[in-house]
């Protein structure tokens, strides 16, 4: 590849559960990637406690690939926690992820990268289409739907994790959510803290590996409350504080109390 642009230095990072099969070829054309855009980068793999020879093979990709670099999680602690963990390890300009299960296409992290301009902070990609099955793209819509109008999202797909961060504006903000609904209150802290988003489509391909560990019923279940109390926490009890001049008053005083729902309004 030719490099056309050597500006930020890079991080990206990828959530892998139980992904044995598509962790290994996602590296190395990641690797690729990265060197057509900047010298200075690092991959990290975020293993959330895998129980099929993930963490083996990632160990493998670390010992014989430069600047590839392991976090294991001694078990699987969510989605959320992965990324939180990612994030926390990325000390690069720029933050790039995209899960471990390969139906994104990393290549197009060219496209996203063109994308980040000066007045630029988020560039988020949409599908241009899904490649589920049908109950996957029925529930992924409503999903999608629900979180723009309840939470005022400033993208098209909330659920596309194919993204590329400032560094910067991560660190504006706090994330606390362990399951998958981290997307929603990513894409909402960081437009409610002043960030510029830009969009781009890319391609979704059919899991060629393994299968989704989200659609069951437990972890839909989870979600689903996690998304009703992140509604609460960062929407309606907001609106409270903004539209009562008790709350107001109230919170702005400098007690714990006060000081603990401002920072769960970050």
């Amino acid at each position: 590849m030719q490099k056309y642009r050597n500006v930020h230095s890079m991080s990206v990072f990828f959530p892998a559960f139980n992904d044995q099969a598509s962790i290994g070829p996602l590296v190395r054309n990641t690797l690729s990637v990265l060197a057509s855009l900047t010298d200075d980068y690092e991959v990290l793999i975020v293993n959330d406690g895998s129980t099929d020879a993930t963490p083996t093979v990632v160990d493998e990709l670390a010992r014989t690939l430069p600047c590839v670099k392991v976090i294991h999680h001694v078990e699987n602690m969510g989605y959320g926690a992965a990324l939180r963990s990612g994030f926390a390890n990325s000390d690069k300009d720029l933050i790039f992820y995209t899960d471990g299960d390969g139906q994104y296409d990393v290549r197009e992290l060219v496209v996203l990268h063109q994308l980040m301009t000066d007045s630029i902070d988020i560039v988020n990609g949409y599908k241009i289409k899904r490649s589920d099955q049908r109950s996957r793209k029925v529930l992924g819509a409503v999903y999608n739907q629900l979180a723009r109008y309840l939470f005022r999202l400033p993208i098209r797909d909330v659920d596309c994790d194919f993204r590329l961060l400032r560094r910067r504006a991560i660190q504006q903000i706090k994330l606390v959510s362990s399951s998958g609904v981290i997307c929603v209150e990513l894409v909402r802290k960081l437009h409610a803290a002043g960030c510029v988003f830009a969009e781009a489509p890319v391609h979704h391909f059919p899991r060629a590996h393994g299968r989704s560990q989200f659609f069951t019923l437990q972890r839909v279940a989870r979600t689903t409350l996690d998304f009703f109390f992140l509604w609460l926490r960062l929407v309606a009890l907001q609106r409270f504080v903004a539209g009562s001049p008790r709350s107001q008053k109230m919170f702005a005083k400098d007690t714990p109390a006060a000081e603990e729902v401002r920072a769960s309004l970050k």
